[in-house]
Formats: C-alpha cells, structure tokens, sequence
C-alpha cells in the first residue's frame, strides 16, 4: 500500500445505490484525489451485490482506484476485488487472508490500541481509526482523539486511516496530525447543499 500525497480519500459508498451513482461516481473518481473505494452494502441480495460491485469495479479500475467490499470476504473473493475492510465483529483477519490471499485486508480499530496491537500482529494492510467526528453515516459509539494517531504512529508503519464525519471544514485540522487516509462517505453522498463531485473539490 504506497500513500499518494495527493491521492488521500478513501471513499466509501452510501448504504443505498441507485442508477445516478455510477454517473457521479466517475466523476468524483476523475479528480484523482480517491485511493480506495470501499462498497458498503449492508442489505440486497447476492445476486443484487455482484451486480452493483462489478459496474463500481470497472469505474475503480478505469481511474486506477482500489476497489475493497465492507464485511464480505466471500463477496470480494467473487468479485475478484482489491481487497475487503473488516470490522470488529466480522471474519477474523487470518480467516480471511485464506480465502483472499494477498489482497489487501483493513481493519476497524475504533480508539482500541488493544486492537491496533493485534491488527499489526495479524499483519493488517491498514488500521481504520476513529470516530474523530460524529458520523452521520453509522452511530458514534466510539470517539478517538489526534493523539490515539500518534501513538499509533510509534507502534508501528502500517497507514491508517482516519474515519467519522470527515468533511470540507474539519478535514485539514485531522491532516495536520498525519494519518495516511481519509475516510470519507456522508460529506460527498448525503450533502443536502453539494453535489459528489463539488463536494470533493472543496477537499484539496
């Protein structure tokens, strides 16, 4: 996983996808600000799922992204995608790392450096740490502060990424404190004032 100055988003998709999405999607993608794109679709069928994921893999791989599938080891297997982000509660680590090989596995620490601890033994492409802003796209059950990065940063190299309400007035002070990515979901699918692909312009 090499970290683009440039290419700090990592974007994850709203809970709902209709047919405007793949438009908006390639043009939020175009910008070249996106490294990862993360398909979170926590309800539809298989069938449904394969459909969607293997439209949003074209738009990912057009535009050089990585394509990763929220949860579903089995799903990202069938899609052949980049990887897949695990959260606590999903298949473990070494688990999934049978099924997929060397793709690229993420996974959800919250503000636990008990779990940032056994991310890094389980060998852990990235650490998504957070919430450091309430998130309008899932409950905040866990808030995490600027130093929890550096203290991530001293334990080890793996990136991290920030996550929870993440947007256009608070993005640049999370920056400052050096996480490799940002996660970014509600800001650019939810904005009631932007559209996509002004929304991700305001984040330079």
């Amino acid at each position: 996983m090499r970290y683009n100055k440039k290419r700090f988003i990592y974007l994850v998709s709203p809970p709902k996808i209709g047919k405007k999405f793949f438009k908006d999607l390639s043009e939020v993608l175009k910008i070249k600000k996106t490294n990862f794109f993360q398909l979170r679709l926590k309800k539809g069928s298989l069938k449904k799922k394969l459909k969607i994921g293997l439209k949003i893999q074209k738009i990912c791989k057009k535009f050089n992204v990585k394509f990763l599938i929220n949860d579903d080891v089995h799903l990202a297997k069938k899609l052949n995608a980049d990887g897949c982000h695990l959260g606590q509660k999903d298949m473990n680590i070494l688990e999934a790392r049978k099924l997929i090989g060397k793709k690229i596995i993420g996974i959800t620490c919250n503000n636990s450096i008990k779990s940032v601890k056994k991310g890094i033994k389980n060998k852990a492409d990235y650490l998504a740490l957070g919430a450091f802003y309430v998130s309008q796209t899932k409950k905040t059950r866990h808030k995490a502060n600027f130093k929890l990065i550096k203290k991530v940063k001293k334990l080890t190299n793996v990136p991290i990424v920030a996550i929870g309400g993440i947007n256009s007035d608070n993005y640049k002070k999370l920056l400052l404190n050096k996480p490799n990515f940002l996660a970014i979901s509600g800001y650019i699918w939810s904005n009631k004032k932007l559209k996509p692909i002004e929304a991700i312009k305001k984040i330079k």
